[in-house]
């Protein structure tokens, strides 16, 4: 209970205290705000943030869900935060349990859980309400919603275009029907947020990509705020 109220009052504490829940390894601060709310001139065909949450389901879930994470670290760069848990980074990404641990960019976090991960989001959302702005970066979940499914809904409530979840597992709400050719079937009140098909990708090409996505964003950063951020 204390965490929230501890990140709120000392942001600079936020990474240690994250680091109790289980967390494994933690983005960079979120940049100040150049003024108003978010604006984003870029829309990829592919939009992870079309959908404020949604469950995947089907033989192409775990595709889909693959593709939509690496849209937010490759085509949002600076613009997104992708949070995902470890256990759904390893079944979707094949990492191993100890793959980036030591690893920071400003465009990936894997905390060591769900929990970890909520809590994480919670207080960022704290953070921001607190401030009084709206920061330009979008955060996305990306997680088996295990028996959190109240819990990440009543988060993405809070502000809904700021944080958006793609969810695996026993989601009750909103869901897209993905099958093994990648057609994808929406509820009729969500159609065209998403394209009709989407591209079938393996763990081990996803896998690829993050690794790659990682060091194009390492290469931007200057070197002390890559030391400072392992800290």
């Amino acid at each position: 209970m204390l965490f929230p109220v501890m990140a709120v009052a000392g942001y600079p504490f936020r990474r240690r205290i994250c680091a109790f829940a289980g967390a494994m390894f933690f983005a960079p601060p979120l940049p100040p705000p150049t003024g108003g709310n978010a604006y984003f001139s870029h829309r990829p065909a592919i939009d992870p943030f079309a959908i404020s949450a949604l469950g995947l389901t089907g033989p192409g879930a775990s595709d889909t869900a693959r593709v939509l994470a690496l849209a937010a670290l490759e085509e949002y760069g600076d613009d997104a935060l992708l949070v995902i848990p470890r256990s759904a980074a390893i079944s979707l990404f094949g990492l191993s349990e100890d793959e980036l641990l030591d690893e920071s960019t400003a465009g990936l976090f894997i905390p060591g859980n769900l929990d970890a991960a909520l809590a994480y989001l919670e207080t960022e959302l704290a953070i921001r309400q607190g401030a009084g702005h709206s920061p330009a970066r979008r955060l996305l979940l990306v997680a088996d919603c295990e028996s959190e499914s109240e819990r990440i809904r009543r988060l993405v409530a809070q502000r809904p275009s700021e944080v958006s979840a793609v969810l695996l597992g026993d989601w009750p709400a909103e869901q897209a029907a993905v099958n093994e050719d990648g057609l994808v079937a929406l509820p009729s009140n969500l159609a065209g947020r998403l394209p009709q098909r989407l591209p079938a990708m393996s763990r081990s090409e996803a896998r690829d990509r993050l690794h790659t996505a990682i060091e194009a964003q390492r290469r931007k950063e200057p070197p002390y705020t890559r030391r400072s951020s392992r800290r």
